[in-house]
């Protein structure tokens, strides 16, 4: 038989339902002397875990692999680009300049101006009768 690795997760859970066991009285698996049960002061899960490294358990864990998928993944075509950094250069400048000739955006961001006040008044927050 394989000795089976299981997880700190898997060995709590194994752990645990064995001492579960071991207190409602189930025989234990292990062969003790009385000073090792009063070593571990009959604790249920010390002895659950002797067991358990002993490999005298009957209890397996299983773990299930997940589906594998058949099809060939389709390759990604990478196509050559035919455009020259100068032109791409070129087309950013463009359309750069389109941008700074007719945006109005970009006259009122550079034009350092402040914004008009409005004279309407700031709504002023109700007072809150609880807190007087």
């Amino acid at each position: 038989m394989v000795k089976q690795e299981f997880s700190k997760y898997e060995r709590a859970r194994i752990i645990g339902a064995r001492g579960l066991q071991i207190s409602m009285d189930a025989p234990i698996l292990v062969d003790m002397t009385e000073e090792e049960l009063n070593g571990v002061n009959y604790d249920p899960l010390r002895i659950a875990e002797k067991e358990l490294d002993a490999e005298v358990l009957p209890i397996s864990v299983n773990k299930p692999m997940p589906k594998r998928n058949e099809k060939a993944l389709e390759k990604i075509k990478v196509e050559a680009s035919s455009v020259s950094d100068a032109e791409k250069e070129a087309a950013e400048k463009a359309e750069e300049k389109d941008i700074s000739e007719g945006g109005e955006m970009m006259e009122l961001a550079n034009s350092g101006e402040e914004p008009e006040a409005s004279d309407e008044p700031i709504a002023a927050a109700a007072p809150n009768p609880e807190l007087e």
